[in-house]
């Protein structure tokens, strides 16, 4: 894992409505730390200068989610995949998801044996069905086809 770190900017009248300036309190563990500050900073420059990252992770991503819902349709398992960017989540139905109400109606159960099989095989998933995943730039081809590839074992023990 790494440091999760994020900015956000906006004009300097909306700014100033943060605290300790104005009322709107925002705080986080890593908030105003120095170390966390820097290597943010150090990212966002980094992705300045590589705009590419965005591109491969988004093929990566679109790998990763296809692979999955392919495996699961192979295997006769109800499975759609939510994804914005290198952000998704993969839901035990077939059904559009768009909000809370058809997202609850999705197979939790079967959610908690996909996420148990994959831990067995050394994938790390977000434990709650209602979590998003996101895959980073480190992450390269050869993890997203291991994925796929553990998904397809754990989906064909459905």
């Amino acid at each position: 894992g790494g440091l999760p770190v994020g900015a956000y900017g906006a004009s300097a009248k909306i700014m100033d409505m943060v605290a300790p300036a104005g009322p709107v309190y925002q705080a986080g563990t890593l908030s105003g730390n120095p170390v966390a500050m820097a290597a943010g900073i150090a990212t966002l420059r980094h992705l300045d200068e590589h705009r590419e990252v965005y591109a491969q992770l988004e093929q990566k991503a679109e790998m990763l989610a296809r692979g999955v819902v392919e495996a699961a349709s192979a295997a006769g398992v109800a499975l759609s995949c939510n994804r914005v960017g290198s952000m998704f989540t993969w839901f035990f139905k077939m059904e559009n998801i768009f909000d809370w109400t058809s997202a609850e109606q999705s197979d939790t159960g079967a959610f908690a044996k996909f996420h148990r099989g994959m831990l067995e095989n050394g994938m790390y998933l977000p434990p709650s069905q209602f979590e998003a995943a996101f895959l980073s730039a480190a992450h390269t081809d050869e993890n997203v086809r291991a994925t796929v590839d553990a998904a397809k074992a754990v989906l064909k023990s459905f």
